[in-house]
């Protein structure tokens, strides 16, 4: 197999022309984004080359309480962005959030670093959490869009659920079909990701080994582990997030909180 090619720095800001592009665009069209381009990019370089810095010092870690630790910050960090972008203040949903991510998340990427890819230790970093921080970034976009559906489903449904309360309904039968429409929201995106896998787009797992000189069919075999866990990952934490998040919207004596 061929060497990695190594990207130069003037090569790298080379790349800075996309955005200038973008920019452009931006002002020509009156969008006002060029401040967040700007911002973005910035971010992009310190994030990544601090992360890579790091990195390099979490790959030497041979225990596996730091691991599972630094695993569960990520966790962490994923939840304030689910706040950022699911604006409910009527109803208590990060603890039950956390909850839901914590567990179907540590027990996804365990299982994959210990019986599927069969990493000795289980908790080796370079495999446990890149691997755990694809669960996370995919399962967290999946989360949010259930959520977001969940709530907004639940305010524009009130009058029906309500009804459906008053006449003997529980809870979970007045709200099935909501439930059904968030936890399917969730699902969808990776369910398209695999329609559209080897046909539409070469993904970023498989990419990424090619490009670091692995065999083409050993790059196969990962990413379609990867996709089927983000798969199982996403409807686990969608699943769990909305039934955990949906009892909390709604009071002891069973009136709708929203």
């Amino acid at each position: 197999m061929s060497a990695v090619i190594e990207i130069g720095w003037p090569q790298l800001a080379l790349c800075l022309m996309f955005i200038l592009a973008a920019g452009l665009a931006s002002m020509a069209l009156r969008l006002g984004l060029q401040r967040d381009l700007l911002w973005g990019t910035v971010r992009t370089f310190a994030q990544l080359f601090l992360l890579g810095l790091v990195l390099k010092y979490v790959f030497d870690i041979r225990w596996w309480w730091p691991v599972l630790v630094i695993f569960w910050c990520m966790i962490g960090f994923s939840l304030q962005i689910i706040r950022s972008r699911v604006r409910e203040t009527s109803v208590r949903y990060l603890d039950t959030t956390f909850l839901s991510m914590f567990l179907s998340f540590t027990i996804i990427t365990m299982i994959i670093n210990g019986l599927i890819v069969q990493v000795r230790p289980w908790y080796e970093p370079r495999y446990f959490l890149p691997l755990g921080g694809m669960v996370i970034g995919n399962s967290m976009n999946a989360i949010a869009i259930a959520l977001e559906r969940l709530f907004g489903e639940l305010r524009k449904s009130a009058n029906l659920v309500e009804m459906r309360l008053t006449l003997g309904a529980s809870y979970r039968e007045a709200t099935a079909d909501i439930v059904q429409g968030a936890v399917k929201a969730g699902m969808i995106p990776s369910i398209n990701a695999m329609m559209g896998v080897g046909m539409v787009f070469i993904p970023g797992m498989m990419t990424g080994q090619i490009l670091a000189g692995a065999d083409v069919i050993t790059a196969v075999k990962y990413q379609v582990m990867v996709m089927l866990m983000l798969v199982g990952s996403t409807s686990f934490g969608s699943v769990l997030v909305v039934l955990l998040s949906l009892r909390r919207c709604f009071t002891r004596d069973g009136r709708l909180r929203l």
